[in-house]
């Protein structure tokens, strides 16, 4: 008995050394084909306990799902390959089997060794077959299911824009986000017309580019102080010249070219801020501002305070 037990634990040895390079590639082969599908991933929540997993309505509804129903013939059909190929490689092998029986221990060890490292290889070849189908699948299935229907897109946006609050906070974003482009313009344009307190209205003219100038930027208030302030520190000539101040702020939207009503006025405004250019190059003592400038009285307005805009 003890002679058959240190033969049986030769033979055992020796069948384990035959596989433990197969062993070895399994398990280098399932790492690497978890690692090129993305990777482990360690979640509480699929193992955390939820009432919901114990209901048995919903596992039949899972059960007998369209997923259901694929995730079964997948494994149907994956069952059928590996016992195809098994039912195959043994009856190709069959003489061979038998015959390790003739055959001295050790000879037998080895030729069975062989004859397992082909069934192995056979058989793993038949998963990389169903891996390479299947794992396309899973991936382009995982990505449908994460994608949205336009209408769920639509009910989505609706709802979350559709809240108060939302569309406040957007407008409110909008509305910083184009006075900020507004302030960047300010220290290119040609000159400021202020009202003095009121508005402020910067300009631009782009010769051989624009037909006339534009407003680059323009506000009230606050945003006139803001405008005005960002002109001086800029070096952008600042004039007092209400009627032409309102008279801009009314009728020219940001962007816009002057009226045609407005060209004399501050074709005038322009030829000085010309003139001060020269003088600040020579060095010479800039010319005094225009006191007043033509304005049409339909486009000035009444001066705010005076039945005007306050």
């Amino acid at each position: 008995p003890e002679a058959l037990l240190a033969r049986l634990a030769d033979a055992l040895a020796a069948g384990y050394l035959t596989a433990a390079p197969l062993l070895v590639v399994a398990v280098v082969a399932a790492v690497a084909a978890t690692l090129a599908v993305g990777g482990w991933v360690f979640s509480g929540q699929a193992v955390a306990f939820r009432p919901e997993k114990l209901d048995p309505v919903k596992g039949l509804k899972r059960i007998f799902s369209v997923q259901g129903l694929v995730e079964l013939v997948k494994a149907v059909a994956k069952f059928a390959l590996v016992l195809a190929v098994a039912v195959a490689t043994l009856a190709w092998e069959a003489p061979e089997i038998l015959g390790l029986a003739d055959e001295p221990l050790p000879a037998a060890l080895a030729h069975a060794g062989r004859l397992f490292a082909t069934t192995f290889l056979l058989l793993a070849a038949a998963l990389v077959l169903i891996a390479a189908a299947d794992v396309p699948f899973q991936i382009w299935n995982h990505a449908r299911q994460l994608r949205m229907t336009r209408q769920e897109v639509k009910d989505e946006l609706k709802d979350t824009e559709g809240r108060p609050e939302v569309r406040s906070r957007i407008r409110q974003i909008q509305r910083q986000l184009a006075q900020q482009r507004m302030m960047a313009e300010v220290p290119k344009a040609d000159v400021v017309v202020t009202n003095p307190t009121h508005y402020a209205v910067a300009l631009r003219y782009e010769e051989g580019r624009r037909a006339a100038p534009v407003v680059v930027a323009k506000g009230a208030d606050l945003v006139a102080l803001r405008i005005r302030a960002l002109a001086r520190e800029a070096g952008v000539p600042v004039l007092e010249l209400p009627p032409l101040a309102r008279a801009l702020y009314r009728s020219t939207d940001l962007g816009r070219e002057i009226p045609a009503a407005l060209y004399v006025a501050v074709a005038q405004v322009l030829a000085y801020v010309y003139q001060v250019r020269a003088a600040r190059a020579a060095g010479a003592p800039e010319p005094p501002p225009p006191a007043e400038v033509p304005v049409p009285e339909d486009l000035a307005g009444p001066a705010p305070g005076h039945g005007g805009e306050a």
